[in-house]
């Protein structure tokens, strides 16, 4: 009976070792495989998991099935209304046909350069039907939606989705930026000399709404003062009257104390005719003179 030679058993087992390591191969659950024969693709796989393929003759390449970016270099695109800017924009993408890919494109920068041709084409064919405005202001996510439609139209052909498009920044170029900021500047000084045109004129309304206010409250005023001062003249002379008729002699007397004092200060010098009846009271009763 014929002994098995041990190293034969070993070298038997290492060439099943190195074929079963060249036969089997593993896809992972963020990859995608495509398997080519001398060169011509045989088959994709998608699935994660053991696969196999033949040995020494059949090659195998992975391609990542998650989202990918593509950051774009910032370019120039002419507006509606014929105003040059400078977009940034940036987009995500995957692979969802391996064959088509590795036939076109074969790895991700054959893709990155037909994703900036085809972004840039639609980037500048959809801007340039709207007006700056229009692109820097709400109608971003429109515009974005059209551009993503329309490029990946171009992108399946080479087995590539485009996900989203996205513009980072929109700027004008350096020398049409000075021209904008002087035109703001000059329509916000205009604006700021209408403002103060129309602040003085609605100031001075004010004032001579304010000094009409005040010259009828003035009048009224004086018109009341003047009526209160008549009120109290009359009701004065009617208390005057009152008092001058019950006690006419008194009255008289009173009255011409207090001219004696009002009339007669010091230094005061006055010149009298004989018969003045200023001095009657001096004279003795009733304007007569003693004897």
């Amino acid at each position: 009976m014929n002994k098995i030679n041990p190293m034969s058993v070993l070298v038997l087992g290492v060439l099943v070792l190195v074929l079963l390591s060249h036969s089997l191969f593993t896809v992972h659950q963020v990859e995608q495989a495509l398997v080519v024969q001398l060169g011509k693709p045989v088959r994709a796989i998608k699935e994660a998991g053991l696969n196999y393929k033949i040995p020494f003759i059949q090659d195998v390449y992975t391609f990542d099935r998650r989202l990918l970016s593509f950051d774009q270099d910032p370019q120039e695109v002419l507006s509606k209304d014929k105003k040059n800017l400078k977009v940034d924009n940036y987009a995500r993408w995957r692979i969802i046909d391996p064959l088509k890919y590795y036939q076109t494109v074969r790895n991700e920068l054959g893709a990155a350069s037909r994703l900036n041709d085809i972004i840039y084409s639609n980037l500048r064919e959809v801007l340039g039907q709207y007006t700056m405005m229009e692109i820097v202001s709400g109608e971003r996510e429109l515009l974005m939606g059209k551009i993503q439609t329309q490029a990946n139209k171009q992108a399946g052909q080479y087995g590539i989705e485009i996900v989203d498009v996205r513009i980072k920044r929109t700027d004008l170029p350096p020398e049409n930026s000075k021209a904008v900021f002087r035109r703001m500047q000059t329509e916000r000084q205009r604006q700021a000399k209408q403002y103060r045109a129309q602040g003085e004129e609605e100031g001075a309304k004010i004032r001579s709404k304010a000094d009409k206010e005040r010259e009828v409250i003035l009048a009224n005023a004086y018109e009341t003062s003047q009526t209160l001062r008549g009120q109290g003249d009359a009701t004065a002379a009617a208390i005057y009257a009152d008092a001058f008729n019950r006690d006419q002699e008194f009255y008289q007397f009173l009255r011409s104390m207090e001219a004696y004092r009002n009339g007669l200060r010091k230094d005061t010098t006055v010149m009298l005719t004989p018969d003045s009846q200023f001095f009657r009271y001096f004279k003795g009763l009733h304007g007569k003179t003693e004897r």
